[in-house]
């Protein structure tokens, strides 16, 4: 849906999935801020509702629904929902995932219902998000714009973190392939890598000094990410500002990457 300025999201539909917290939420607000109407996915009511309350202040529509991402049927039904209340979908930010580096098990120990049970979300749920959201652009054939959140675990090896880093790899060549896929149909895919970003699951981890003795020195901005942060990148891949940009992966990371 054009606009009279690329940074002007009035008349957008977006959805956010794991829109209720940490990049996501981060994410949302941005889209909010800049005039879009914004569905949220989570499965947390609570959060839900909070995170729609704080959306609701920048005068746009807001809805959230509880979806299971793992649930083709809910996926499925979700989409319906956000038709029947918003009428039409203008972005499709897939963003919820699992991430469980501080319980994993050593790879040693892990098993195959574990990995399973986390590529269910990371990797299958992304698929399912994504497949839907291009079938209701498609339809609509005025185009639309499919981001989806990878992270630096795609790029960095981490203990603990197999099946995350390979599902979130996974996603880096999703990306690449609906860009090229759905180009004819001015639908664009693009992927974003968060760096170390504060949200309530890994807030703890970050206060670790161990921790922050060793990733701070890594990072040139000297500074852990934040979902605000999120905000500017969403608006930018989500409306007509990127309108020629796809098939990329965004590494957003104070530069821990290049040091």
């Amino acid at each position: 849906m054009k606009s009279k300025h690329p940074f002007d999201l009035t008349g957008h539909v977006a959805l956010v999935t794991g829109g209720n917290s940490g990049v996501g939420l981060g994410m949302a607000e941005g889209l909010a801020r800049a005039g879009a109407d914004v569905c949220i996915w989570g499965r947390n009511p609570k959060k839900n509702e909070d995170a729609v309350k704080r959306l609701t202040a920048h005068g746009g529509r807001v809805a959230s629904f509880e979806v299971d991402i793992s649930d083709e049927e809910a996926v499925v039904a979700g989409f319906a929902r956000i038709l029947g209340e918003f009428g039409r979908l203008d972005s499709c930010l897939a963003n919820a995932a699992l991430a469980n580096s501080m319980t994993n098990p050593a790879y040693l120990d892990s098993t195959l219902e574990q990995w399973r049970s986390l590529m269910r979300v990371d990797l299958d749920g992304a698929y399912l998000t994504t497949r839907e959201a291009a079938r209701i652009m498609v339809r609509q054939g005025d185009g639309g714009s499919i981001v989806l959140t990878s992270s630096i675990a795609a790029l960095f090896g981490s203990p603990r973190e197999q099946a995350y880093a390979a599902a979130k790899a996974g996603l880096l060549a999703l990306a690449r392939s609906l860009a090229v896929e759905f180009g004819r149909h001015r639908i664009r895919a693009n992927a974003v890598l968060p760096g170390w970003t504060r949200s309530p699951v890994f807030d703890a981890w970050l206060e670790n000094p161990a921790v922050e003795e060793k990733v701070m020195a890594r990072i040139p901005l000297r500074r852990w990410g934040t979902p605000e942060d999120w905000a500017g990148v969403a608006v930018y891949l989500a409306g007509d500002a990127s309108s020629f940009h796809t098939g990329d992966c965004l590494r957003i990371d104070g530069g821990y990457g290049v040091f």
